[in-house]
């Protein structure tokens, strides 16, 4: 499987840091953030909310030329200003040689402004309408687990860098596994892939790179030392006597 290595690493510059106690330097999992080496083909962040995870991913997409809002390199909207300014401090070391054909910006709270961008953008006048390239049905006429299987399956061609923010986020755990097969579709294609996810059916993907966000930093992790793959296998394999600690049953 040979797919290019777009981005190669993400590095803070931390001496052009005007106040690291100001967000988001401060965030404990960034105190001691320098640089990060990516896998080639998927990589996860992972950590509990407001580990950061989300703020480096959309730095990341920013200083990539993505709408902070998600969507497109063309999709310049937005609706409310609120991203931080991690992205001036960044630098993404990229192949010199390999360049993305394709890439797209997903982020699971603001994709209903992406879809009433597209559909602002089709009611104007001249071009062929964007709406084809996602199926061809609106996607605010679609739940939003069905519009993100849209833009995976129509949108998102191959060749290209994808950084999606919790996908996981109304998906069941059957189409889970349907957009598990259709990333590692797309990375055999030439693809490359940043994640924030909870979610431990996604970050199974073998033939890729984990990093864990937490007070001590981020660091590289397998899948099966993750909190999410041990909480979920305990519950699993016997939810009453969980159920009963949870719920101060066992005295």
């Amino acid at each position: 499987m040979g797919s290019p290595h777009y981005v190669m690493s993400i590095e803070l510059l931390r001496d052009k840091i005007p106040d690291p106690g100001r967000h988001p330097f401060n965030i404990p999992s960034f105190r001691n953030f320098e640089r990060l080496e990516l896998h080639p083909r998927c990589n996860f962040f992972i950590g509990e909310n407001g580990s950061g995870k989300s703020t480096l991913l959309e730095a990341m997409a920013i200083k990539l030329e993505f709408n902070p809002e998600g969507g497109t390199k063309n999709m310049r909207f937005g609706t409310r200003d609120s991203h931080s300014d991690l992205d001036k401090h960044l630098r993404l070391a990229r192949h010199p040689q390999h360049r993305p054909m394709d890439g797209f910006f997903f982020r699971a709270e603001s994709f209903f402004n992406v879809a009433t961008h597209i559909e602002e953008l089709d009611d104007g006048p001249g071009g062929p309408q964007i709406i084809w390239s996602y199926g061809n049905k609106s996607l605010h006429e679609q739940s939003h687990g069905e519009s993100f299987l849209a833009l995976m399956t129509h949108r998102i061609d191959g060749h290209g860098i994808y950084l999606l923010d919790e996908p996981e986020a109304a998906l069941s755990p059957q189409r889970q596994l349907a957009i598990l097969s259709r990333i590692h579709d797309l990375v055999v294609d030439h693809s490359q892939f940043v994640i924030a996810t909870h979610s431990p059916i996604l970050m199974a993907y073998p033939d890729a790179w984990i990093f864990e966000f937490t007070s001590e930093g981020i660091k590289r992790v397998e899948y099966r030392d993750t909190e999410h793959y041990q909480v979920t296998k305990s519950f699993l394999e016997n939810p009453d006597r969980m159920l009963d600690v949870l719920m101060g049953r066992l005295l």
